[in-house]
This record gives structure tokens, sequence and C-alpha cells, in this order.
């Protein structure tokens, strides 16, 4: 793809922004040398493995690659039989280190993705790696148990240097030698230790002069008593020298037998440190991955320009290339037509790079072979100096290589030269792009390339929404509306006296009138019907909503109908068997026991505990569901008074008053229905506080619930079990309370929470939906839940 187009959509500090976020130098080196594919198939993969890599990140945990430097060099030093030093053997132990922390960031996915060859490829070489920790501490220190040897020599040049410290301090504070130094310190001069002797004072300390100070005041002697002592020390320090070099040989040898392992691991960890980058982009910009096609269709929702603050941007729908194929965009200065074009071209040439793009899910972009931009930005000084010439001589080279694989972008075309030649050359060139089917976007100021664009098959004007009360922007795109340039009401808005404003009407001619009050009555209407538009839809969620409430509420009593029947039939059954069961026993007895005195009292005493047993049972029976009550309906009912439904024999809550019909709604437990007055039985106050709390009229309830109870829970810092616990609750509240939706906090972190959150909402029956929140809901970390 070509680089101006590069340049002109900023995607310079796009690469940048990824660039920042490698770990690697390589990683950031080929990040900023990213361009657009050609390929179908391999954008394809990179999107898919951004959006796997993406997927994990989202579990909270976090995968760092730094550290990984540049080792093809020191692996080459391998090959030719050479030994590393240490700090070329520390760093392909860090390499090893991250490959060994990839390997196990990937088993944390239980299911295969298009990332899983890379973290199963790598092999960490753990016993090596562990080798390398042990031995090398840093780039010039190798660990005293790197080797037993090298133990054993440290060992006794820590004992050789403390018997060399105690001899010279004992020379120190002797009297005499004491008066000949120039300082009562030890020093050391080609690698012997020495003291510091006042020139005039040598013969005071006999011993092998190594140094002078550049006075020649100083010498730095060798006492005699110590002479041995450096020798024996000068050769430990040769041993470890020589211990040191078979420990660096040895570790390079087994290093050099996985070279090829050692290529491998690093290309795979700057692979995967370039993939997790645009990750991470796209969790910066909550960034969706983009469908491909081939048949030049774009169709950005809620598109956001990447480079503009999250806070400020307005999002705009963007569609070209199913019903239209060139898009002609107009409106007053700063309205957001240039950033609308490059927001188009920008979002194309990230997607084709393998990025997934900040639009809402299912946005489309067409794959192009090239995309063509002559974009001037008027608040650029480098810009402003830019002539028609220029500009002319860049749509040139576009014409002569555009075709339908292609996307053009102009911005103000043919601008600044005669508006009259300018806008013929315009529509000249809008034409030609349009008979050979290239997708085109441009925009202007010219009325002529409006009128063109109502006159051509595949062709439409858009807008951006200008408010001219406030005179500011509205940023929000409209296809199919030309635009304004304001440039009347702005000016009257300014202060610009009337006559000035009328005279300058009266100048324009009868065509440009016609087209401007085209417009803005086609604006008028435009608003007229959004608005319309907007309460019916209001209406119908509304009837909607009351329809399925409804019918929920009707299953609901007769889910509790069947429910009190069977429990009635259950009972019923029950009943008879016990019955039976003790009257068959009696039978028994009256043929054992006879007629005897002593055995007609035990008859007797059976009679009367079957007596108390029927009792009994008819206690029981009178607990099941009555159809009619003979008491008189009450004579006055309150709003809050408890009643019995005897019908259903359920107690509940009066919620309105009786219409003229004698009916009235009840609220019982989570059922609301309409009874008639004669069904229902007034029922005494409760005693107690606590039961006047417990049982509470269905419309309180409601109105206190939903007065009290939030649209949000904040589940954070909460542990999984207490969290569900508090959900469960809130959702039951919530649910009472008539809420057509929550939002819930349950923010990003490792994502258990989430987890175990969404598995709940999918089990409870009062759930119709929920999704992750979207740009400017909470992202990842915020779930909206739907009610049925």
């Amino acid at each position: 793809m070509n680089k101006h187009v590069l340049k002109v959509v900023e995607f310079h500090k796009i690469r940048e922004r990824l660039a920042s976020l490698a770990g690697t130098r390589e990683g950031n080196e080929r990040l900023r040398s990213l361009v657009p594919m050609e390929e179908l198939g391999e954008i394809e993969k990179a999107l898919k493995q951004t959006e796997d890599a993406f997927s994990r990140l989202l579990s909270g945990k976090s995968l760092s690659f730094s550290g990984t430097a540049e080792v093809r060099p020191v692996i080459k030093r391998l090959s030719i039989e050479s030994s590393l030093n240490p700090g070329e053997l520390l760093m392909l132990g860090r390499m090893l280190e991250n490959a060994q922390s990839a390997v196990s960031f990937g088993k944390g996915k239980e299911e295969r993705d298009s990332l899983s060859d890379f973290f199963e490829a790598l092999d960490p070489l753990p016993a090596l790696c562990a080798e390398l920790r042990r031995c090398i501490l840093s780039p010039e220190e190798i660990a005293d148990d790197a080797s037993p040897r090298l133990s054993s020599l440290r060992r006794k040049l820590r004992g050789m240097d403390g018997r060399l410290h105690d001899k010279l301090t004992s020379l120190i504070n002797h009297t005499e030698t004491r008066k000949a130094l120039q300082d009562p310190v030890i020093t050391m001069r080609d690698g012997r230790y020495c003291l510091p002797v006042k020139a005039e004072q040598k013969s005071q300390v006999p011993g092998v002069v190594h140094d002078h100070s550049g006075s020649g005041s100083t010498l730095f002697i060798e006492p005699l008593p110590i002479v041995e002592l450096n020798n024996e020390l000068r050769e430990l320090l040769l041993q470890e020298k020589d211990e040191i070099r078979i420990i660096l040989d040895d570790l390079s040898s087994k290093l050099r037998v996985h070279s090829d392992i050692l290529i491998s691991d690093y290309d795979l960890l700057i692979d995967l440190d370039v993939i997790f980058a645009r990750a991470k982009l796209a969790m910066e910009m909550n960034a969706t991955r983009p469908i491909l096609n081939e048949k030049g269709v774009f169709s950005l929702r809620k598109a956001r320009h990447p480079l503009l603050p999250k806070e400020t941007v307005v999002p705009v729908d963007l569609t070209l290339g199913k019903e239209i194929d060139m898009l002609i965009l107009t409106g007053p200065n700063t309205g957001g037509k240039t950033v609308s074009l490059k927001t188009l071209g920008l979002l194309t040439v990230m997607a084709l790079s393998g990025l997934m793009i900040p639009c809402l899910d299912r946005s489309e972009v067409a794959v192009v072979k090239e995309v063509f931009a002559d974009i001037g930005d008027e608040q650029s000084i480098e810009q402003s100096l830019s002539t028609f010439s220029s500009h002319m001589k860049n749509i040139v080279g576009i014409l002569a290589e555009a075709d339908r694989s292609s996307l053009v972008l102009f911005d103000e075309l043919c601008a600044g030269t005669d508006p009259t030649e300018g806008a013929a050359l315009a529509v000249a060139i809008l034409e030609d792009l349009r008979l050979r089917g290239v997708r085109t976007m441009a925009t202007t100021h010219y009325s002529e390339l409006k009128v063109y664009a109502m006159t051509r098959p595949f062709t439409s004007n858009a807008s951006l929404e200008f408010d001219v009360e406030t005179l500011s922007p509205t940023y929000r795109l409209m296809i199919g509306i030309p635009g304004k340039s304001n440039a009347f009401a702005i000016s009257k808005k300014l202060g610009l006296p009337d006559r000035l404003i009328e005279d300058a009407r009266k100048r324009l001619t009868e065509n440009t009138k016609e087209l401007e009050d085209l417009i803005a009555e086609l604006e008028e209407t435009r608003k007229s019907l959004s608005k319309e538009k907007e309460t019916v839809n209001a209406l119908r969620q509304e009837a909607e909503a009351l329809q399925k409430k409804n019918d929920e509420t009707a299953k609901k009593l007769e889910a509790r109908r069947e429910e009190i029947l069977s429990e009635a039939r259950e009972e019923a059954v029950r009943l008879l068997r016990e019955a039976k069961e003790t009257a068959d026993s009696t039978i028994r007895n009256i043929h054992k026991y006879g007629a005897s005195g002593e055995n007609i009292k035990r008859l007797e005493a059976e009679r009367k505990n079957l007596h108390d047993q029927i009792r009994s049972h008819e206690d029981k029976l009178t607990a099941l569901p009555k159809k009619k009550s003979s008491q008189a309906p009450p004579p006055k009912v309150a709003i809050g008074d408890r009643v019995r439904v005897l019908s259903m024999n359920l107690t509940g809550t009066v919620h309105t008053l009786p219409n003229e019909k004698g009916e009235l709604e009840v609220q019982m437990g989570i059922l609301h229905s309409t009874v008639k007055l004669s069904d229902l039985e007034l029922l005494p106050e409760e005693k107690t506080e606590w039961e006047k709390k417990k049982v509470s009229s269905g419309g309180s309830i409601r109105s206190s619930k939903s007065s009290r109870i939030h649209t949000e829970i904040n589940l954070i810092g909460k542990t999984v079990d207490d969290a569900l616990a508090e959900l469960d609750k809130y959702l039951d509240d919530a649910c009472l309370a008539g809420l057509p939706s929550v939002r819930i906090v349950h923010g990003k972190g490792t994502g258990a929470l989430r987890k175990a959150v969404h598995d709940r909402l999918r089990r409870l029956p009062t759930i119709s939906s929920f999704r992750l929140g979207e740009y400017g809901e909470g992202d990842a970390g915020v779930t909206i839940a739907e009610f049925k």
C-alpha cells in the first residue's frame, strides 16, 4: 500500500503506540514497520491471533517479554565453538525464563485457539535454564556454588584476604611503621596489597616498591612480611580464573547442543510479543474484530477515531459498498467531515494490518489492494502551504491507479481554485470514479456536488449535524441528508446585521435558494421523523414489556394453581391411606378380641383413637383450597390490608381499591392478581413489628424497592461466594422493583468473579439475556443483565 495514505491517515501514530506496548527490541521494530496486507487469508489469520490474545488477556493474566534480547549473534558465536561470557549466558538464561513463563501462561486456557501451537512449540529447557540461573548471578559475577572447586577456592581466597589484612593492620599499628606512612590505609597495586609510605621514610618499611604518586612524595610498598602471602593470593586468583573459564566452557557446550531450540524459542517469543502488543492496543481502544469481505463493503458501527480522546470522541456509523458506492459529505467547517473521512481510512488500514478496530462488533471492512487519499488539514501549517496544483497532481495519480479494488478518499475535492471551475472538475472526477465502480468518499462545500449526489445511482449525500443555537457541531453523521454551510445562521447568531444577511440572500441564484430551502426542509422533516420514531419505539417497548409481564404472571398463576391442586391430591390420597390402615387394624382387633368385658374396653380405646385420628384429618383437610367462603365480603377494604384469596387459599395484600365491578388487585408474594371483592377474607392486623415488615403490600414493595434499589451493584473486592449471595438477593429485589435491567460491576481482575456471575445469570429464570459492557459502560469489567 502506498506510503502517502499511511501518512495522511496518521497510521504512523498507531504504529508508535503499538511499538510502545512491545517488550522486545525486535518486536518494537517489527511493529514500527507494520504495513497492511493484501491476502484475505493472511489478514484473517493475523486478526484471529489478535482476537485470541485479546481473549487470553481478558482473563486478567499478563505475559511479559521484557529481558528477551537479540540472541542470534550470541548463538552464532556458539556455533563456531566459542565460549560465552557471563553476560551472554545471562541473556540466554533470561530468554529461557521468558519462554518458561510463556508456556505456563499458555496452559491457562483449556480450549485450543490459534496461539496454542506457539505455546506448545516453545521448549524452555528447564534443567539448563535452572543451571544458568544458579551459576550466573550477573554479567560480572559467577556464583560460589557454580562448582565445588570454585566454592573451595573462594573460601581460601576469603581466608587469605583476612590473613593479609590482619598482617597489614598489625604493621600499620606498629609505632615506627605508622610514622613512615603517608596515610594509615591499605591499598592495592598490580593486584598486590601495599602501604602508602613517605618517600623520605622508605627505609623504615622494607619491601617491594610497586608504584609512586604523581608528585613522587608517596611510594606504594609491598612490605616484605606479606610478599609470600601476596604470592599465595595471586596463585589462588589465577586458579579461580581458570575454574571460571572451565565453568563457562561447560555451560556453553551444554547450550551449543540446543542451538536450534534457542533460535526457535527466540523467534516464537518475538512473534508472541508482536501478537500480544496488538491485543493490548485492542484493550486500550475497547476494539472488536471486524468482519472482512471481498465484496467492497464497508459497514462501521459506532466507529471511533482511535487517536481522539475516548471521553470526547463521537461514534459514527459509516456504510459504503452495499447500496451506496459513493458518499458526498457536506457541512460547515470544523463539523467533523475530515475526522469521519480519516476514520474510514485509518480503520481500514488498521484492519488490513491485522489490528482490531474501535467499533461495535459485526462491523465490516472490505479487503482492498489500495487506499488512496487526498486529504489536507487546514489546521496544519504544513498542509496550509499546499496549493491547488499539488492537490491536482495527487488526484491525477489516484485516477491513474484506482480500480474496483480500491478505496478513494477526497477532502475538499478541487478546492483552492475558482468555485465554478472547481465544482465542474469535482463532478467530472467523481463521475469517472463512479462509472468505474470505485468506492469513494469525498467532502466538499460545493452545492453542485449535493445535486450530483441526488441525481446519480449508488451515490448519496451525507452530512454532520450542526447546532445553530450553540454554534457547535454535534458530530452526528446523517446519511442521505446533504449538509448546509449555515453561513447565514452563524453570522446572524454572531451579531451580523439583518439587513446585510437579507442583502446576501438576494444575491444568491434562484437555484441555490431552492437547494438551500430543500435541504432545510429535509432537515426539519428528518428531525420530526426522528422524534416520532423515538416515541413509537418507546411505546412499542413499553407495550412489549407489559405484554411480557402479563404473560409471565399468567404462567406463574397457572403453575401455582397446578401446584396447589397437586398438593391437595397428594394430601387426600395420604389421608385415605391412613384411614384405610386404621380401619383395617380395628377390624382385625374385633375379630381377635371378641366381645368379652376386658376386650370391650380395648375396643373402646381403639374406637376413641380412631375418632381422634379422624378429627385430626378433618382439621388438616380444612387447610385445602376452598372454592368459596360463606363469610360476607369485607365491608371496607383499604390499600395495605391483609386478606386471604379464598379461591386460591393464599394470603396477600391489597394493592388497589375496588373498581366499579368490585375488582381489585392483590399482591400474593411474587404473584400479582386481579380478584373480586367477594373472593376475599379480611385478616386481622399483624401483632409484631417483625411480622408487619415481613408481610407488606405488593404495591408498597414495588414502590419502596424501586426507590431503594439502585440499577447497579458493585461486587469488586468480594469473594465469589459472598458476591453470589449478595447478587442473588439484589436480583430478587430488582425483579420485584420492576427494573428492566441492571448493571453488575465485577471488575476485570482474574476473570473468576466475572465467570461466576455469568454462570449464575445463565441459571436464573428471571434473566432473559446478559452481555459485557460496551464502550462507555465499563467495558469488560461490567455485565448488563436484562430481566424477562
